[in-house]
């Protein structure tokens, strides 16, 4: 069904990921709103310039006028919320930001979109959706078994996670009070082409290629589930279309690795595709440092219900999708060397001292 779909973060790595999906799969349109903050990708607009089916609306999702004016003018048939601020270490730093952007901004896109939904009648009101994309880091630590369900209680332990359980809360609770029909996603960890460069796999490709020190935090042993962005953005869109109003999906692809064996992976394809010339194997540059404050040790999803209700599987296997991945930074140097030039340097971020070491 041809459809115009607003998606927020559309220029970010997800939504960047999920636009070039829809654009070459579909016959949508596509509004793609993005504050083009620091981590956005600020060529993906330039990208689709000549696409008749896509239009780029640079704004804040906290800027009340500029949101009401593009559901005004553009009339989306629904609303895939990614823009958010995402890194945990940044939201140490300074969280503000993520206050900001992931709870007043959120709270703008319902609330926007609940009074635009109520404007709508017949086959436009019942077929709106609004599809909240989040994280697993909402759940909390797990021990080493278990995984998070959908049912699996709220334990946020960073900043970033704290303000992204709390647009979630706002998200079932515009459904819940007032009829919005909003679905929520929870997606694993994420990796793949046009990540930016301050998160693990990236930032240890690019690290390893020059033949720098690789920080690992703490011993390395803090598990993830990692999930290719193409997989995710597949997710996005069955959730999207078969998804019901009221309900949450998990989305991740039972694969979980250390973050210690991913670096050195990644290590391992280096030196079999880029020796270094004094013939040092990349092993030798990691480096463990100071673990991050509160930083959860594992992270596990159960998908059985996405995929048993919604018939969605991941597709790409995690070793393939790593190697694919490492070839794309490799081939792609002229997108990150400006971003390393300009933005983001690769320095550690988010250092301070969880509250017991202050007191202490």
């Amino acid at each position: 069904m041809t459809r115009c779909v607003l998606i927020t973060g559309g220029a970010g790595f997800i939504g960047g990921t999920l636009v070039r999906q829809i654009l070459a799969e579909t016959d949508w349109f596509v509004v793609n709103l993005d504050k083009m903050t620091y981590a956005a990708n600020p060529d993906l607009p330039g990208e689709f310039a000549g696409n008749q089916r896509h239009r780029f609306v640079q704004a804040d999702i906290a800027d009340e006028a500029a949101v009401r004016d593009i559901f005004a003018s553009m009339r989306p048939d629904a609303v895939l919320h990614l823009a958010a601020e995402t890194h945990v270490d940044r939201s140490i730093d300074g969280p503000k930001p993520f206050l900001d952007t992931n709870i007043t901004g959120s709270f703008v896109l319902l609330e926007t979109a609940l009074q635009y939904w109520k404007s709508l009648h017949g086959a436009a009101r019942d077929n709106f959706r609004f599809l909240h994309i989040s994280t697993d880091e909402v759940f909390g630590s797990l021990h080493a078994t278990g995984t998070f369900d959908e049912d699996t209680p709220y334990a946020p332990n960073s900043p970033y996670s704290a303000s992204k359980a709390a647009s979630d809360h706002l998200a079932r609770a515009w459904h819940r009070t007032f009829g919005l029909p909003v679905m929520v996603s929870n997606c694993s960890n994420n990796y793949g082409p046009y990540q930016f460069p301050e998160k693990l796999i990236p930032l240890m490709i690019i690290k390893a290629e020059r033949g720098e020190r690789l920080p690992v935090y703490g011993d390395g042993q803090q598990v993830r589930d990692w999930l290719h962005v193409a997989d995710h953005a597949r997710a996005l869109r069955v959730i999207l279309t078969q998804g019901r109003p009221g309900e949450s999906y998990n989305v991740g692809a039972r694969c979980e690795r250390a973050n210690l064996s991913i670096v050195e992976a990644i290590c391992d394809q280096l030196d079999a595709l880029r020796p270094l010339k004094d013939g040092q194997k990349r092993h030798s540059l990691i480096q463990f440092v100071t673990d991050r404050p509160g930083h959860d040790r594992r992270y596990a999803m159960n998908s059985s219900k996405i995929e048993s209700e919604l018939g969605w599987r991941p597709q790409l296997p995690f070793d393939r999708g790593l190697a694919e991945t490492v070839d794309w930074y490799l081939a792609n140097s002229a997108w990150w060397q400006p971003i390393l030039a300009r933005r983001y340097a690769g320095e550690r971020l988010g250092l301070t001292q969880p509250a017991a070491a202050r007191s202490s």
